[in-house]
Protein backbone atom coordinates (compact mmCIF):
# COMPACT_ATOMS: atom_id res chain seq x y z
CA UNK A 1 0.00 0.00 0.00
CA UNK A 2 2.85 2.36 0.86
CA UNK A 3 4.41 1.59 -2.53
CA UNK A 4 1.13 2.45 -4.28
CA UNK A 5 0.87 5.72 -2.37
CA UNK A 6 4.43 6.59 -3.27
CA UNK A 7 3.77 5.82 -6.93
CA UNK A 8 0.63 7.94 -6.85
CA UNK A 9 2.52 10.88 -5.42
CA UNK A 10 5.20 10.54 -8.07
CA UNK A 11 2.65 10.29 -10.86
CA UNK A 12 0.70 13.30 -9.66
CA UNK A 13 3.61 15.38 -8.52
CA UNK A 14 4.95 17.94 -10.87
CA UNK A 15 8.01 20.08 -11.06
CA UNK A 16 7.87 23.32 -9.09
CA UNK A 17 6.18 26.22 -10.82
CA UNK A 18 8.29 27.85 -13.46
CA UNK A 19 9.71 31.15 -12.42
CA UNK A 20 8.76 32.79 -15.70
CA UNK A 21 5.13 33.44 -16.48
CA UNK A 22 3.69 32.67 -19.87
CA UNK A 23 2.49 35.68 -21.87
CA UNK A 24 -0.99 36.78 -20.87
CA UNK A 25 -1.01 35.05 -17.49
CA UNK A 26 -2.28 36.82 -14.41
CA UNK A 27 0.33 38.93 -12.65
CA UNK A 28 0.43 40.09 -9.06
CA UNK A 29 -0.25 43.82 -8.88
CA UNK A 30 -2.46 43.81 -12.00
CA UNK A 31 -6.17 43.28 -12.55
CA UNK A 32 -7.16 39.65 -12.05
CA UNK A 33 -8.60 38.00 -15.17
CA UNK A 34 -12.39 38.20 -15.29
CA UNK A 35 -14.33 34.95 -15.40
CA UNK A 36 -17.74 33.40 -15.14
CA UNK A 37 -17.93 29.71 -14.18
CA UNK A 38 -20.71 27.44 -12.98
CA UNK A 39 -20.46 25.58 -9.71
CA UNK A 40 -21.45 22.01 -8.86
CA UNK A 41 -25.12 23.01 -8.64
CA UNK A 42 -25.15 24.90 -11.93
CA UNK A 43 -25.06 28.37 -10.38
CA UNK A 44 -22.90 30.87 -12.27
CA UNK A 45 -20.23 32.85 -10.40
CA UNK A 46 -18.53 35.89 -11.94
CA UNK A 47 -15.51 37.55 -10.42
CA UNK A 48 -17.19 40.92 -11.02
CA UNK A 49 -20.08 40.07 -8.70
CA UNK A 50 -17.65 39.87 -5.78
CA UNK A 51 -16.13 43.30 -6.28
CA UNK A 52 -15.87 44.96 -2.88
CA UNK A 53 -14.78 41.72 -1.25
CA UNK A 54 -11.48 39.88 -1.11
CA UNK A 55 -11.64 36.72 -3.25
CA UNK A 56 -9.55 33.61 -2.62
CA UNK A 57 -9.24 31.17 -5.51
CA UNK A 58 -8.13 27.63 -4.72
CA UNK A 59 -7.22 25.44 -7.68
CA UNK A 60 -8.14 21.93 -6.73
CA UNK A 61 -8.44 18.32 -7.87
CA UNK A 62 -9.88 15.83 -5.37
CA UNK A 63 -7.80 13.02 -6.92
CA UNK A 64 -4.49 14.78 -6.24
CA UNK A 65 -2.62 13.33 -3.23
CA UNK A 66 -1.42 16.81 -2.23
CA UNK A 67 -5.02 18.09 -2.21
CA UNK A 68 -6.14 15.00 -0.30
CA UNK A 69 -3.46 15.60 2.32
CA UNK A 70 -4.59 19.17 2.85
CA UNK A 71 -8.24 18.13 3.13
CA UNK A 72 -7.37 15.39 5.60
CA UNK A 73 -5.50 18.01 7.63
CA UNK A 74 -8.41 20.46 7.13
CA UNK A 75 -5.97 23.11 5.90
CA UNK A 76 -8.37 24.70 3.42
CA UNK A 77 -11.47 24.42 5.59
CA UNK A 78 -9.72 25.87 8.63
CA UNK A 79 -8.20 28.71 6.62
CA UNK A 80 -11.52 29.56 4.99
CA UNK A 81 -13.32 29.27 8.31
CA UNK A 82 -10.93 31.74 9.94
CA UNK A 83 -11.80 34.44 7.41
CA UNK A 84 -14.66 36.92 7.82
CA UNK A 85 -17.34 35.82 5.33
CA UNK A 86 -18.69 39.36 5.14
CA UNK A 87 -15.35 40.47 3.67
CA UNK A 88 -13.86 37.38 2.01
CA UNK A 89 -15.21 34.95 -0.60
CA UNK A 90 -13.54 31.55 -1.10
CA UNK A 91 -14.00 29.76 -4.42
CA UNK A 92 -12.52 26.38 -5.32
CA UNK A 93 -11.79 25.95 -9.03
CA UNK A 94 -11.42 22.54 -10.68
CA UNK A 95 -9.83 22.68 -14.15
CA UNK A 96 -9.59 18.89 -14.47
CA UNK A 97 -10.91 18.11 -17.95
CA UNK A 98 -12.59 14.84 -16.96
CA UNK A 99 -14.52 16.11 -13.94
CA UNK A 100 -18.21 16.96 -13.88
CA UNK A 101 -20.78 18.76 -11.78
CA UNK A 102 -21.85 15.45 -10.26
CA UNK A 103 -18.30 14.50 -9.22
CA UNK A 104 -17.75 17.99 -7.77
CA UNK A 105 -21.06 17.78 -5.93
CA UNK A 106 -20.14 14.40 -4.44
CA UNK A 107 -16.72 15.64 -3.29
CA UNK A 108 -18.20 18.80 -1.78
CA UNK A 109 -20.72 16.71 0.17
CA UNK A 110 -18.02 14.26 1.26
CA UNK A 111 -15.86 17.08 2.61
CA UNK A 112 -18.76 19.12 3.97
CA UNK A 113 -17.57 22.19 2.12
CA UNK A 114 -19.41 25.48 2.52
CA UNK A 115 -17.84 27.10 -0.53
CA UNK A 116 -18.68 26.43 -4.18
CA UNK A 117 -16.57 24.27 -6.47
CA UNK A 118 -16.38 25.96 -9.86
CA UNK A 119 -15.92 23.80 -12.94
CA UNK A 120 -13.39 24.91 -15.56
CA UNK A 121 -13.15 21.72 -17.60
CA UNK A 122 -12.09 23.61 -20.72
CA UNK A 123 -9.22 25.08 -18.72
CA UNK A 124 -9.82 28.61 -19.95
CA UNK A 125 -9.71 30.26 -16.53
CA UNK A 126 -6.88 28.06 -15.30
CA UNK A 127 -4.72 29.07 -18.24
CA UNK A 128 -5.66 32.74 -17.77
CA UNK A 129 -4.39 32.59 -14.20
CA UNK A 130 -1.40 30.44 -15.04
CA UNK A 131 -2.53 27.73 -12.63
CA UNK A 132 -0.13 24.80 -12.91
CA UNK A 133 -0.67 22.93 -9.67
CA UNK A 134 -3.28 21.64 -7.29
CA UNK A 135 -3.50 23.14 -4.82
CA UNK A 136 -2.50 26.59 -6.12
CA UNK A 137 -3.84 29.74 -4.53
CA UNK A 138 -4.67 33.31 -5.56
CA UNK A 139 -5.85 36.27 -3.47
CA UNK A 140 -7.66 39.15 -5.20
CA UNK A 141 -8.36 42.39 -3.38
CA UNK A 142 -11.69 44.24 -3.20
CA UNK A 143 -10.80 46.29 -6.29
CA UNK A 144 -10.11 43.20 -8.40
CA UNK A 145 -6.32 43.37 -8.27
CA UNK A 146 -4.35 40.15 -7.83
CA UNK A 147 -2.36 40.44 -4.60
CA UNK A 148 -1.04 36.92 -4.03
CA UNK A 149 -0.22 33.87 -6.15
CA UNK A 150 1.40 30.65 -5.01
CA UNK A 151 1.22 27.90 -2.41
CA UNK A 152 -1.14 27.59 0.53
CA UNK A 153 1.82 27.23 2.89
CA UNK A 154 5.52 26.51 3.23
CA UNK A 155 5.08 22.82 4.03
CA UNK A 156 5.00 20.86 0.72
CA UNK A 157 5.47 17.44 2.32
CA UNK A 158 3.21 17.95 5.30
CA UNK A 159 6.00 17.37 7.78
CA UNK A 160 5.43 20.51 9.82
CA UNK A 161 1.69 21.11 9.64
CA UNK A 162 1.45 22.49 13.18
CA UNK A 163 3.96 25.23 12.45
CA UNK A 164 3.47 25.76 8.72
CA UNK A 165 3.38 29.35 7.52
CA UNK A 166 -0.03 29.91 5.93
CA UNK A 167 0.67 32.28 3.03
CA UNK A 168 -2.99 32.74 2.12
CA UNK A 169 -4.16 33.73 5.60
CA UNK A 170 -1.22 36.14 5.84
CA UNK A 171 -2.04 37.61 2.43
CA UNK A 172 -5.73 38.08 3.19
CA UNK A 173 -4.98 39.68 6.56
CA UNK A 174 -2.54 42.08 4.90
CA UNK A 175 -5.00 43.02 2.15
CA UNK A 176 -7.80 43.62 4.66
CA UNK A 177 -5.46 45.81 6.72
CA UNK A 178 -4.41 47.82 3.69
CA UNK A 179 -0.83 46.62 4.02
CA UNK A 180 1.51 45.12 1.41
CA UNK A 181 1.43 41.31 1.25
CA UNK A 182 4.74 40.14 2.82
CA UNK A 183 5.28 37.34 0.27
CA UNK A 184 3.14 38.20 -2.74
CA UNK A 185 4.39 35.25 -4.79
CA UNK A 186 5.58 31.88 -3.61
CA UNK A 187 6.46 28.65 -5.36
CA UNK A 188 3.34 26.55 -5.76
CA UNK A 189 3.63 22.82 -5.19
CA UNK A 190 1.44 19.80 -5.78
CA UNK A 191 0.08 17.89 -8.76
CA UNK A 192 -0.02 19.25 -12.27
CA UNK A 193 -3.40 20.58 -13.37
CA UNK A 194 -4.99 17.95 -15.63
CA UNK A 195 -5.98 20.27 -18.46
CA UNK A 196 -7.86 19.22 -21.56
CA UNK A 197 -5.39 18.19 -24.23
CA UNK A 198 -5.62 20.22 -27.42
Amino acid sequence: MKLLSAVAVVLFAAAPALAAEAPGEAKVGEAAPAFTLKDESGKAHSLSEYKGKVVVLEWTNPECPFVQRHYEAKTMVKTQGALDPSKVVWLAVDSTSTHSASSAKAWKAEQGLKYPVLLDTEGTVGHAYGAKHTPQMYVIDAKGVLRYAGAIDDDPRGRNTANAKNYVKTAVDAVLSGKPVPSSTTEAYGCSVKYKQS
